[in-house]
């Protein structure tokens, strides 16, 4: 088991082709490709769910047509299997919906010559203040 040494560009080379895919309504199906269609978990505002196919019913699911993602920080952690830790902080603005702070973290694992998401965590930034 190793460290990755190139994990920063890794992680962000990833997150721009991610939002760029996702910022797109025709090519939002797109980000199916980065997940396996078993082992991938995601969890999205507390719903979890796995596997590609079900991910991208999730995805598909979203009712917005138009998003605008504004990256805010993205910080990389290499793992020993050679696979990196990526936790996104940033802000989205949906249609015509105000402006959200978002947090996303992906874990990516070598697959070959490539690496595919394993696990992905989404969270909107919205504390209930009552």
């Amino acid at each position: 088991m190793s460290l990755n040494p190139q994990y920063e560009e890794i992680g962000k080379g990833f997150v721009q082709q991610y939002y760029d895919i996702s910022d797109y309504p025709a090519y939002r199906e797109n980000v199916v490709h980065f997940y396996s269609a078993t082992v991938s978990f995601m969890t999205f505002e507390g719903h979890q769910i796995q596997g590609a196919p079900k991910i991208l019913e999730k995805v598909q699911s979203l009712s917005f047509q138009k998003i605008n993602i504004v990256i805010t920080t993205v910080d990389s952690q290499p793992t020993f299997d050679s696979g990196v830790l990526i936790f996104v902080l940033g802000r989205l603005k949906c249609d015509d919906d105000p402006p959200h702070s978002f947090s996303q973290i992906f874990l990516l694992k070598p697959n070959g010559g490539s690496f595919f998401v394993a696990h992905d965590i989404f969270r909107l930034n919205i504390h209930n203040s009552a």
